[in-house]
């Protein structure tokens, strides 16, 4: 129970790693609120959740929209009574390189991956300085620390979510403000077959690509949760500003 009576919002969280830290956080005692387009994923999430005996609720979310953005932080409140625990985790990944981008495309990955982070975190961050302290966790990638093939935009997006971390680790340390950034490498999550599709790559042969990784194979949502829940919990209590990578050596060759 390392998140007794503390209180989480996570965007993106109807699905993959946004569903799977939703669902440890409640195990170890957090209420939750989780963010997402798709109502019938929230709250078949949200379901689980109340079923096993925890508190969530699912808040229908446009992170790319500021009012919305703080409407969900505002009904997190209203329900919960504070915020401890912001997770960004909202993402869209469309593989081109700079010259087949649109900028239709260009704008939406930044907008949900880059902007929401920021939008979420900005009207976050009163409550979490008024209550005495918080901690933010965003999700970047291992494309945010290296080049990616096909992957401009996503790259440029998810490399802006590291240092974004960083600078709101040192703008906001000293008001009680944790926030460190988790970089995934590939994890079996609908974006990735949904990646093999628009590269034309049959399933077998895009795992393949994966498994010349260290590990030899792709991650599950539940292992990025446990990270997650790392950076969340008091056992990092000294870590902000940091990036932890968590990608079975993906970057390490």
């Amino acid at each position: 129970m390392r998140l007794h009576n503390k209180v989480a919002l996570i965007t993106g969280g109807t699905s993959g790693i946004g569903e799977a830290v939703a669902i440890r956080f409640a195990r170890e005692g957090a209420n939750v609120a989780i963010t997402g387009r798709n109502e019938v994923r929230g709250h078949a999430v949200t379901a689980r959740i109340l079923e096993s005996g925890g508190q969530a609720i699912f808040l229908r979310t446009d992170v790319r929209h500021a009012a919305e953005c703080k409407r969900a932080v505002d009904a997190t409140l209203d329900s919960f009574g504070r915020l401890d625990i912001l997770f960004n985790n909202a993402g869209v990944f469309y593989p081109q390189t700079a010259l087949e981008c649109s900028e239709e495309e260009w704008d939406l990955q930044i907008d949900i991956n880059l902007k929401g982070t920021f939008l979420m975190s900005k009207y976050a961050l009163g409550p979490m300085i008024a209550q005495g302290g918080g901690v933010i966790i965003n999700n970047s990638s291992g494309w945010g620390l290296v080049g990616g093939d096909k992957a401009a935009a996503y790259c440029a997006s998810k490399g802006g979510v590291v240092l974004l971390t960083k600078a709101m680790a040192i703008d906001h340390g000293r008001q009680g403000i944790r926030v460190n950034c988790i970089c995934p490498g590939d994890v079996d999550t609908p974006m990735l077959p949904e990646d093999a599709r628009r590269r034309g790559l049959e399933w077998k042969t895009y795992l393949a690509g994966c498994e010349n990784r260290p590990m030899g194979r792709i991650g599950t949502p539940d292992e990025i949760a446990k990270a997650v829940l790392f950076l969340a919990s008091d056992d990092s209590s000294f870590m902000t500003g940091a990036t932890l990578v968590v990608d079975g050596g993906g970057t390490a060759d």
